[in-house]
């Protein structure tokens, strides 16, 4: 699976539902709405947004397989007002809530120990990172491919890769194991996102 974890800071303003949508229509199956730095109120209309631009597409769409979910990233209160397919949120916070969405809930984790507590209390999928160097963490040193097999092979629930992945090394992820991947700047800071998710999603899957 591919997922796009959304940064209005990447974009223009202008242009930030429109790459939103042409991901979407390029292959994303997964939209995360994060923008951890908004309230609930500025948050909520937001989601509204993305949400009927995923229905809208979804309406086209004959194979239910094939159709894009919306999981909201630290918000369980917008999750649930939108009625979003999935709630992701991060270790710490799962540690103190455990399982309280009803719906997809997805848990970040940094550590095979974090990894396997989180499958077993109840996480639907785990978000591994940072695999590769990016600027959202600089300084700190990536854990790379080897950290997606080790989780692999302890875990029964996907396992999504994330950090620093691009159309040219994500299939070395695919190689290792991972379930999918998700990408923020790769797609937010595009020109061309329709296109540039066709492409990483074919070198991730290959043709489709």
């Amino acid at each position: 699976m591919l997922c796009l974890i959304t940064n209005r800071k990447l974009v223009e303003e202008e242009n930030y539902y429109k790459t939103i949508e042409e991901a979407i229509e390029g292959g994303v199956d997964i939209v995360i709405l994060r923008e951890k730095d908004l309230t609930t109120k500025e948050l909520t209309p937001i989601a509204i947004k993305i949400k009927s631009i995923i229905d809208s597409y979804n309406d086209k769409i004959a194979d239910s397989h094939k159709r894009t979910l919306l999981i909201i990233n630290s918000n369980k209160e917008v999750a649930e007002k939108v009625s979003a397919d999935g709630y992701h949120i991060s270790f710490e916070s799962f540690e103190e809530e455990g399982k309280q969405y009803n719906g997809l809930l997805g848990v970040s984790v940094h550590s095979l120990e974090e990894a396997i507590y989180a499958e077993k209390n109840g996480a639907d999928y785990v978000l591994a990172s940072h695999i590769f160097p990016t600027k959202c963490k600089e300084g700190l040193e990536p854990k790379g491919v080897d950290f997606i097999k080790k989780i692999k092979t302890h875990l029964k629930i996907p396992v999504i890769a994330l950090g620093g992945i691009n159309s040219e090394n994500c299939y070395l992820l695919r190689e290792a194991g991972a379930n999918g991947i998700a990408v923020m700047s790769y797609i937010m800071s595009s020109s061309k996102p329709k296109e540039d998710t066709k492409i990483i999603k074919k070198n991730l899957f290959g043709e489709l």
